[in-house]
This record gives structure tokens, C-alpha cells and sequence, in this order.
């Protein structure tokens, strides 16, 4: 097994190809309640207080992916109260109603589960106080318990406060098989395994948090690697210095995995070629 990651270890944005960059925008913005940060001829960026959640790149000329290929399962929004999380599933579940997907009381979290206009699965999640967190040994106790959504909004909805951060808390994919997924993001890239579910999920982390990326075969057992498709262009984990990006990239080279370094940004393939970034946490800004 790899050297654990470094526990200041954290994700960045995702990264979406679109077909339709204007009405994902909205979706984003007007629906989730993010703020447009910084907008290109062919990308937008958004996010809160300067920190990127959801970048959405125009790809005009991809299609999407037959079902059954690996990917993204969900990009998972953490909000910093119950109160900011419930004014942003009003504002989701009001202007796309057919968006909504489900909800869930995970234990460690409460979360509620969306698709966006082109598919891509969202999570809208606070976490519980890691005080309420319960682990037995290396492992945190995680379910997908009942969630009511109109008792949640009855709860929190009258609860004010600033708007707050609202950044990836976890990134949950697609993945052809288990055992090559833990080979590669616990094996290599060091993350803790927090939570196993036999041959379907895996559960991962840096520094103690219930999971920073999260892999399912519940749709994809078997999948092979992607070809160029709409929806997950890239997954960005923050680390919190060039020395943790450092010594990622010798993990990296001594498993013989194929990166590139740019001086500020280290960039490579999970074994689907999910395509991953990592940046030291000055970078990013």
C-alpha cells in the first residue's frame, strides 16, 4: 500500500463536458445556487467565495456514453448548514421539478439527489458533526436510511444565515470492478479505505473524512475504459502543498502510472481514463 495521502488532502471542481452550456449554467446558477466566477468563450466556472465547484466546458461535438460505462455516478455539493442545504434543494426541486431523484440520511450526512439537464447525477449534502461521526476501528459507520424532504424543509427552511461555502464535498463514480478500483485510489494514490460494500461500492478518504471518492459497479460491472463522451471530463483533488504533490507524483511514477507536470498541476488516469487532476492548494487559487 501506498503512503497515506496527505490528511490536508481535499476535492476540487469537476470538471463536465456539456452539450448545452447555456442551460447547464442555469442550472447550476439559477437552480444549485451557485455563483458564476469566471466564463470563457467556451466554459464557465462556478462556485462560492472564489472556490470553484462545477466547471461546465462546451463539447458540442460528443455524445453520451451507452449506459453501462464507467464515469461519473454524482458530483456532491457539501453545503456548511442544514439551512443553506435546504434553500438550495428548494430552489433545484422549484425550478426542475423533474430533476429530483431521491433522498437519503446517511449517518454521517443528510443528502438529497438530483440529475441535471444532460444526466449527470447531483448529491446537495450538509455533513452531521464529525463529533456524531461513528467509526469502529478505521472504518465509519455510513447507510442510506429514509430521509423525509418535506419534514428536512419544514426544519431548516426558516433558519437564516449568509449563503456560505458550498464546494465538492466527494466525487462518486462509475467503475468497471472493485478490487482494480481499490488497487488504484487506495494501492496507489493512498486514500483510507472508510467503508466497503463487497463487490459493489468502495469508500475512500484522506485525514479522517467519511469519503472523498466514492465507486460503485451498480450500473458498470465490467466496464472497460471511456472513450470521449459527455458528462465527467475531470475529477481535481486539492492538495495542501507542492511537497503532497510531490510525493503523489513518485507514487504515481513508481506504479508505472503514465502523469503529466506542468509545474503547478499534476494530471493522469484512473484505469477507466477517468481523467484526474491533482493541484497543491496554492495553485488552485
Amino acid at each position: 500500500m501506498a503512503d497515506p495521502l496527505d490528511a490536508g488532502t481535499a476535492m476540487g471542481a469537476v470538471l463536465l463536458e456539456v452539450a448545452d452550456l447555456d442551460a447547464m449554467t442555469r442550472y447550476y446558477s439559477e437552480g444549485v445556487g451557485l455563483d458564476v466566477l469566471a466564463t470563457t468563450a467556451d466554459t464557465v466556472a462556478l462556485g462560492r467565495d472564489r472556490t470553484a465547484s462545477v466547471v461546465l466546458r462546451a463539447a458540442p461535438g460528443l455524445r453520451h456514453a451507452p449506459a453501462g460505462h464507467a464515469g461519473l455516478f454524482h458530483t456532491a455539493v457539501l453545503f456548511d448548514s442544514p439551512a443553506a442545504l435546504a434553500r438550495a434543494v428548494v430552489s433545484v426541486a422549484t425550478r426542475y421539478p423533474g430533476s429530483f431523484t431521491g433522498s437519503s440520511d446517511h449517518l454521517v450526512s443528510e443528502a438529497f439527489y438530483f440529475d441535471d439537464p444532460e444526466g449527470n447525477g447531483v448529491e446537495l449534502y450538509h455533513d452531521r458533526p464529525r463529533t456524531q461521526w461513528r467509526w469502529e476501528g478505521d472504518r465509519v459507520a455510513m447507510a442510506t436510511l429514509p430521509l423525509d424532504p418535506n419534514r428536512f424543509l419544514a426544519d431548516h427552511l426558516a433558519e437564516h444565515g449568509a449563503a456560505g461555502l458550498a464546494q465538492v464535498g466527494h466525487v462518486h463514480l462509475k467503475v468497471g470492478d472493485i478490487p482494480t478500483a481499490r488497487a488504484f485510489y487506495v494501492d496507489v494514490l493512498g486514500f483510507a479505505v472508510t467503508a466497503a460494500f463487497g463487490s459493489q461500492a468502495l469508500f475512500v478518504s484522506a485525514g479522517g473524512y467519511h469519503h472523498h471518492v466514492g465507486m460503485n459497479t451498480w450500473t458498470s460491472r465490467g466496464a472497460g475504459p471511456r472513450t470521449p463522451a459527455l458528462g465527467l471530463g475531470q475529477v481535481t483533488l486539492q492538495l495542501p502543498d507542492g511537497d503532497a504533490l510531490g510525493a503523489l507524483e513518485d507514487r504515481l511514477r513508481s506504479a508505472g502510472v503514465a502523469s503529466q507536470n506542468d509545474g503547478r498541476t499534476l494530471a493522469f488516469e484512473d484505469p477507466w481514463r477517468n481523467a484526474v487532476r491533482a493541484e497543491a492548494a496554492a495553485a488552485a487559487r
